[in-house]
């Protein structure tokens, strides 16, 4: 099994996307994750990029659980900050009825000011 390098930011952010999805880990699929160094004149961060895969007959309703003010929760990611985060464009249902999602998110280390 071939393992990912995430960074502590990205994977703190992608156990609290699959924890808020509230189903089985085993139902959404990680078809794709994305993170880059990010930072401003007083920030340093990573801006990161995924896709998940929600399967089974309560897809939809999982994927509107997860999405459902995402851009307004707290996250609880030790030592960073959600700065950003939102859905791009809108759930794909595919054929087998599981649906994707692309979300993008900014975490800013929390102290990070220069």
């Amino acid at each position: 099994m071939m393992r990912l390098s995430m960074s502590p930011a990205a994977s703190a952010l992608l156990r609290a996307l699959l924890a808020r999805a509230g189903v089985s880990r085993d139902r959404i699929l990680l078809s794709e994750w994305r993170s880059e160094d990010w930072q401003s004149l007083t920030f340093i961060g990573e801006r990161h990029e995924c896709e998940l895969r929600i399967s089974g007959s309560d897809a939809a309703d999982v994927a509107a659980r997860l999405i459902e003010g995402l851009s307004e929760n707290e996250f609880a990611i030790p030592g960073h900050v959600v700065a950003d985060i939102l859905v791009i464009g809108k759930p794909a249902v595919q054929v087998d009825g599981a649906v994707c999602l692309r979300i993008e998110a900014l975490t800013i280390a929390d102290g990070s000011a220069q």
